[in-house]
């Protein structure tokens, strides 16, 4: 087994200096090793250190071998226990394995490299217990998303990474999606309440050499601070009242795959500090830990906000807003990509007939028509809504009608004669919004706007000759 033993650290307690310093001496070219003097003192290097392996001597004054284990239990419940011990003490050792879940007892005087062997065993028996651990934590979190998404595709539409859309619009998220879902790179979503952020983030972690570690995702919003923290990050037993065991932080769970951090805007300045440290160092620090923990997590993140807004206001870290935008993606609303309605529409309305188990057929013309002209202010959220009523409403085995439809989408302003802008319109609308955006950008610099939007700078002078700029 190829491990570094020095990332596991021993704690060794004896009241005698001279075994403190061999221990030192004889292992600590190998081990990490942290020593103490007195039960007491031991107890106080556990509060400060993980431990992956204990060692005690069984006499000493004030609190023996066998009691200091004991304690040791409540701080570092799965470290392995080593007690030394002499031959005459065995009712000392019948009792420390009784009490204190022994791995093993080592008699004085021992041989060094028969310690040196037993002290491997034990980190490397501790290093398969903790990914044991880590497992079984990541099953559960597995099985607790697949309830959740599974309860969320009964309700609603599309399933994970399944994005619909053939304008030119999504066509150039598709093509910034393909581009860094094999990277290591931090993203940031950003577009309006219910575009399909979190959709396009698990397309990107689908797509990447991640694929096969989890997705975890995390509403930022919808927790308050502290608990946030405590979900993120995790948290050590008796860190704060409640909290009764060690828990494992999703940043932890999500190790060697991504975490989608949604409405990132929402955090606290104290939370985006430690946020800032994980993107940085790729550490997190559990509550109540006080050292850090390795993670390897790539970071997505999303906001209905505009950020850059945001640092201005001194409501988000500037530092942190640069760290996380290393590549930005923004999701079009619905009402500047109308042309994918129709496509939309139809696979939506043949999910949620299924999940209805409703046969019905999909929107008629004038219900399309209908749709197609509204503005959709919550996206393809809203858009789902619709039609989940629709379905509901439908005539089993019949079509959506325009009269399935809701009265404000059909009594809206847009939805009537006074919406004069054809699908073309509304496209070449679109079209010079984006050149428009890229040019600024770019500083005018055609070529650099041409690369932005994903086309040769012929194409994008012959745009432009298209739309009259």
């Amino acid at each position: 087994m190829d491990i570094d033993y020095r990332r596991f650290p021993v704690v060794v307690v004896d009241d005698e200096p001279d075994i403190l310093r061999s221990f030192a001496l004889s292992y600590g070219d190998e081990f990490d090793v942290h020593t103490a003097d007195s039960g007491a003192r031991g107890l106080d290097l556990l509060r400060a250190h993980d431990a992956a392996v204990i060692v005690a001597d069984q006499r000493m004054p004030v609190m023996s071998g066998v009691e200091f284990l004991e304690r040791s239990m409540a701080l570092r419940p799965d470290a392995n226990r080593i007690i030394l011990t002499g031959y005459t003490d065995v009712e000392s050792i019948v009792e420390a394995i009784n009490r204190s879940r022994i791995f093993r007892y080592v008699t004085k005087p021992w041989e060094n490299e028969e310690l040196r062997l037993t002290l491997r065993r034990a980190v490397e028996m501790f290093q398969l217990a903790r990914e044991n651990a880590r497992l079984v934590e990541e099953l559960r979190a597995l099985n607790d998303r697949l309830a959740t998404e599974n309860a969320y595709l009964r309700q609603r539409s599309a399933p994970a990474h399944e994005i619909i859309g053939e304008s030119p619009a999504m066509r150039h998220v598709l093509d910034l999606v393909a581009k860094v879902a094999g990277a290591r790179s931090t993203v940031l979503i950003e577009g309006e309440t219910g575009t399909g952020k979190e959709l396009v983030a698990r397309a990107i972690h689908a797509a990447s050499p991640r694929r096969e570690r989890l997705f975890v995702a995390v509403n930022c919003a919808a927790l308050s601070e502290g608990i946030l923290e405590s979900e993120l990050f995790g948290h050590r037993r008796g860190a704060f009242t409640g909290a009764t065991a060690d828990h494992k932080g999703l940043f932890e769970v999500a190790d060697g795959g991504t975490i989608f951090l949604d409405e990132i805007s929402e955090t606290t300045p104290a939370l985006q500090a430690k946020l800032l440290r994980v993107l940085q160092e790729g550490e997190v620090r559990p509550v109540g830990e006080s050292r850090p923990r390795t993670v390897d997590v790539r970071v997505i993140a999303a906001t209905n906000r505009t950020l850059e807004d945001e640092v201005k206001a001194g409501r988000f870290r500037e530092d942190l807003y640069y760290r996380l935008r290393v590549f930005p993606i923004r999701l079009p609303p619905l009402r500047e990509r109308a042309e994918d309605i129709p496509a939309l529409a139809r696979f939506l309305v043949r999910r949620l007939a299924e999940q209805q188990k409703k046969p019905v057929g999909p929107p008629s013309a004038d219900a399309l028509a209908l749709l197609v002209r509204y503005p959709f202010p919550g996206n393809v959220r809203e858009l789902a809504n619709e039609l989940e009523r629709a379905v509901l409403l439908a005539p089993p085995g019949g079509e959506i009608t325009a009269d399935c439809l809701s009265e404000e989408l059909q009594t809206s302003s847009d939805a009537g004669e006074g919406a004069p802008e054809s699908l073309e319109e509304r496209r070449s609308s679109f079209e010079r919004e984006e050149i428009v955006a890229a040019l600024e950008r770019a500083g005018g610099v055609k070529t650099r706007a041409a690369e932005e939007l994903g086309i040769t700078y012929r194409g994008l002078l012959k745009k432009m000759r298209r739309l009259g700029m």
